[in-house]
């Protein structure tokens, strides 16, 4: 099992920054893939960006790229998100797959953490 802490979230203007960390702990997270997925509501849970722990490999949806960086410390998954824009406002996921191959499908992962709010004003 591996148990995920997002925090980060909160409250900014247009154009401004936030960085998301999420906490893992549990089994050892060197062999997984971790990733980021938002959820607006009335939306479908959407992928933003993962990291392969163990390769140091990266991902973004079109929409993060350039503007978002996923990044990985000790046990902590990091999401820098910069010039962030309204359509960015959502519910953040913190996830963990189980695999070494890196997914954008929220169904391809195992963990899930329990979310943080972004909410950008403009």
């Amino acid at each position: 099992q591996v148990h995920l802490v997002e925090s980060g979230g909160g409250l900014v203007q247009a154009g401004g920054s936030l960085r998301l960390s999420c906490a893992a702990s549990g089994r050892t997270v060197r062999s997984l893939v971790m990733g980021w997925f938002r959820q607006s509501p009335g939306k479908e849970r959407e992928f933003v960006a993962a990291i392969s722990w163990s390769g140091g490999n990266s991902v973004y949806a079109d929409s993060a790229k350039g503007r978002f960086t996923v990044f990985n410390g000790v046990n902590t998954l990091y999401l820098q998100m910069n010039s962030l824009k309204p359509e960015d406002t959502a519910v953040y996921y913190c996830a963990a797959d189980d695999s070494a191959v890196i997914a954008n499908h929220a169904w391809e992962y195992d963990f899930w953490g329990r979310g943080t709010q972004v909410t950008v004003s403009s």
